[in-house]
């Protein structure tokens, strides 16, 4: 009888866990995206020691977000509602993470939240287990990224938006050829890549 309670309740928790996590997913492998070509130098896979942080609040009544012991939480977005996102490319607009310096990698971002139709909200974002390899995430062909180039810091943007959350990473990649033909200031990509996604 014991034994028959045990495994009931071992059931129950699955099944709520499994509950939780539904919706939650890598949103890509830490590989670009495109044909790398042939590797240039030894500087591949590319890696992250040390990493930016930001925090956006979009279609929320009320947001707050603890990473590494850091109040992190946009201006005054834990007293009022954020409002939604600012134009259809806003995240391409996000520039670098505000707050640098975090090494590889504090306790998971500890977000409260209250989404559009009053329901609050708590998570856990383990930023540790969704970049664990330290990969880089860039669309650039390795052959198209000159030696020695890397050795930037990433910038990591947490988004959360009404009943989900988003985690981007935005690196700043040297490349060999002009990315707008004619514009000689613009050897670089700064692609803001989706890695993980959280619907609640």
């Amino acid at each position: 009888m014991i034994r028959r309670l045990q495994a009931s309740r071992a059931a129950a928790l699955a099944a709520l866990l499994l509950s939780l996590t539904t919706g939650c997913q890598p949103a890509m492998s830490t590989q670009p995206d495109k044909p790398q070509g042939e590797a240039t130098s030894s500087m591949f896979p590319l890696k992250f020691y040390k990493h930016s942080f930001d925090v956006f609040c979009y279609n929320t009544l009320r947001c707050h977000v603890i990473y590494d012991n850091r109040n992190l939480t946009p201006y005054k977005a834990d007293e009022r509602p954020s409002g939604p996102p600012p134009s259809p490319d806003y995240r391409e607009r996000w520039g670098q993470a505000g707050f640098g310096g975090f090494r590889n990698f504090p306790p998971p971002a500890e977000v409260t939240w209250t989404s559009l139709d009053g329901t609050e909200h708590e998570a856990r974002v383990d930023i540790g287990a969704i970049f664990k390899d330290q990969r880089v995430l860039y669309r650039a062909p390795d052959s198209e990224i000159p030696d020695k180039s890397w050795g930037d810091d990433p910038s990591i943007h947490l988004e959360i938006n009404d009943r989900t959350i988003n985690v981007y990473m935005r690196a700043y990649i040297v490349t060999k050829t002009e990315q707008i033909p004619g514009n000689p200031y613009s050897h670089h990509r700064t692609d803001t890549i989706l890695a993980w996604t959280c619907t609640y």
